[in-house]
């Protein structure tokens, strides 16, 4: 019966979202109060409504409930409750319904602590009610989660897959639907400029303040999925430019793109029509990566479904909504009107090349991602894109985007002198050459390493450079001077040191990167760079929660000095009897060593892969680093101020 009444409320919440959305949207256009606040009984109900129908899902999957296919086809009476709980969000049915109830608590969140004009906040209500409405039809009609399995109740699950029984799972796919979901706030704000035919300079505070949280989190989903495949999967790689991890990393680089539009119009008054397109256009990607990962059109280890109902389902929604706000874009757009005036070299001029830059980046990682889907649509064959290409088109265009990042800051709004950035930044760029050369020249040559150590080097001494311009005006010690700067430029110069330690990081593992498949038996040893690892022992039959595993022993020595001694794993599960291999990695702040264990081969010996991965760990570290910057922006008094002022 919880199912059933789950299902109900699940569609009475559709229904009030997608028809209370179109009164709302009216009301906000002719005034009428009656209409401007059916927002918030509509908002409630499908709030509460996607609230109770997620709490259900949670416990049909820890009193495991086998009646309900979708827990039957995810769960099992062995599995930890950790990870019952986040095999709710495992699979096709469960995810789309976590990333429908984050969108509802963003549009509750907005309805309580924003401070914008009623008129505006019911238009992007109503329109956050719209899309609400139209993913849970996306649920009832295509992806309901509490289907039943009557009267053929199976006795036990059929288990998580092996792959998502990890922390990686828990926190990877919440962190990236948080992220979705705020961009499509972005959409909303958006799509109720275009309706009104204006940016409300007002209004630009709470955007960027939306902007920054999304972005936030789509950075920590895109680490976490990273950091998940590179311990999970056992091959050792952090990044495959997989079609689902591009369908992810795209919202990324336009909300990046949208930050430093937000900063313009906010600060200047400029680049008005390139935000809200900007907010366009990251959602769109957003439900493009849900068709992509949903609709069957691709094969990869990261997709949910392979339904090509579902696919056609969002196919037309993607259609309605990107093709619906660009018609209304291209009607609306002259009367945002583009803001006020700058010179050619200028900082509003740096940071516009730097968002072409960003959108032609994505522009390229979109060719490579659908080119082979266009390929097999005209029945052309099959061909694949893979790491080649995106690696020798993406990292040229990245290379100008981090020089930008170190001249930026430094130049004045409006009207700069060429000159005078030459000889405040000369030192700079002297200087990371010659230590953008040093690692390479005694290591081994590379010149995208050199190339990219010089861009880190850059960043880190236009930060000093900058930091040294902007407390010049300001008394007191040094360090009382720091503390007198804001924390939005404090978050973005510290978001642009996380992309400089990543991109150590980057360039120091894709170069000196070392890796060894051999087969071996206890006794044997094998050699890795600098590292030595000698396989000293198999123990077998070590039970978990719902699998058996055999773990290896390896003594790890460097010099010989003991460096780490790591147990991988291969283990079987009982309910689906799959093989899983389960890395070991010691970790440092020079790099990991890593060792993963497959099968074993007909002679009794073992397939070992052993890696020197150096500086690996820098790459999410950088990220960390970015996602920290974030957070101390969206703490500026600035954000804050306004709304005491207003609640006072």
């Amino acid at each position: 019966m919880q199912a059933e009444i789950s299902h109900f409320v699940l569609i009475a919440a559709a229904l009030c979202a997608v028809f209370l959305s179109l009164p709302t949207l009216l009301g906000s256009k002719s005034r009428a109060p009656l209409f401007v606040n059916l927002w918030k009984p509509a908002l409630g109900i499908t709030f509460a409504g996607l609230t109770f129908a997620l709490i259900m899902l949670i416990w049909a999957f820890l009193t495991n409930d086998f009646s309900i296919a979708y827990v039957a086809n995810n769960s099992n009476t062995k599995l930890d409750p950790v990870y019952k709980i986040s095999a709710v969000w495992g699979s096709h049915e469960g995810s789309m319904l976590l990333w429908v109830w984050t969108i509802t608590v963003w549009a509750s969140l907005f309805a309580v602590f924003s401070r914008d004009d009623e008129l505006f906040k019911s238009r992007v209500l109503g329109i956050l009610l719209g899309v609400t409405g139209l993913i849970c039809l996306f649920l009832i009609f295509t992806s309901n989660p509490f289907e039943r399995l009557l009267p053929l109740v199976p006795p036990e699950g059929k288990d998580l897959n092996p792959i998502l029984q990890d922390i990686g799972m828990i926190l990877h796919p919440p962190m990236l639907f948080l992220g979705y979901a705020g961009t499509v706030l972005c959409f909303a704000f958006g799509l109720g400029a275009l309706m009104e035919g204006k940016v409300r300079p007002e209004s630009l505070r709470g955007l960027t303040t939306i902007s920054v949280i999304a972005w936030l989190f789509l950075t920590a989903g895109n680490v976490l999925g990273s950091w998940w495949a590179y311990n999970e999967l056992g091959w050792g790689g952090w990044w495959f430019w997989d079609p689902v991890e591009n369908a992810s990393f795209m919202p990324w680089l336009t909300a990046t793109a949208l930050l430093h539009s937000l900063a313009v119009t906010e600060k200047r008054g400029c680049f008005k029509i390139w935000t809200v397109l900007l907010a366009l256009i990251t959602f769109s990607l957003s439900l493009l990566g849900t068709f992509l990962v949903r609709s069957g059109v691709l094969t990869s280890v990261h997709a949910f479904a392979t339904d090509p109902q579902r696919g056609l389902f969002i196919l037309g929604l993607l259609v309605l909504v990107i093709g619906g706000s660009l018609l209304l874009f291209a009607w609306r757009a002259p009367k945002v009107g583009t803001g006020g005036a700058f010179e050619l070299f200028s900082r509003e001029a740096m940071l516009l090349v730097n968002n072409v830059l960003l959108v032609v980046a994505m522009l390229a990682v979109l060719l490579g991602t659908l080119y082979p889907l266009f390929i097999d649509a005209l029945n052309a064959g099959k061909i694949s894109v893979g790491p080649p290409y995106f690696d020798s088109v993406f990292g040229p265009i990245m290379v100008p985007v981090i020089l930008l990042m170190g001249i930026g800051p430094l130049v004045r709004w409006k009207d700069a002198k060429i000159s005078d950035i030459v000889k405040r930044t000369a030192w700079c760029f002297i200087a990371a050459v010659i230590l953008g050369a040093a690692t390479p020249l005694i290591k081994g040559w590379s010149t995208w390493l050199f190339v990219g150590l010089t861009l880190s080097w850059w960043v880190l001494f236009t930060f000093i450079e900058s930091l040294r311009e902007n407390i010049r005006n300001f008394k007191g010690n040094f360090f009382g001077k720091i503390f007198k700067l804001s924390r939005s430029w404090w978050g973005m110069m510290i978001a642009h040191l996380g992309v400089a330690v990543s991109i150590v990081g980057i360039g120091m593992v894709m170069t000196y990167s070392l890796e060894r498949d051999v087969t071996m038996t206890p006794g044997h040893e094998v050699n890795v760079g600098s590292y030595d690892f000698k396989f000293e022992d198999v123990k077998r039959g070590i039970r978990g929660p719902n699998y058996i595993a055999d773990e290896g022993v390896f003594k790890v020595t460097e010099n010989g000095k003991e460096v780490a001694t790591l147990t991988p794993q291969k283990r079987k599960y009982f309910s689906s009897q799959m093989p899983m291999t389960e890395a070991a990695i010691s970790s440092s702040i020079t790099g990991d060593v890593y060792v993963s264990m497959g099968d074993q081969t007909v002679d009794g010996a073992w397939v070992v892969r052993a890696y020197d991965k150096p500086f690996v760990t820098w790459i999410w570290w950088g990220t960390l680093i970015m996602s920290l910057g974030a957070f101390i922006a969206m703490l500026d008094k600035r954000y804050r101020t306004r709304r005491r002022a207003r609640s006072a």
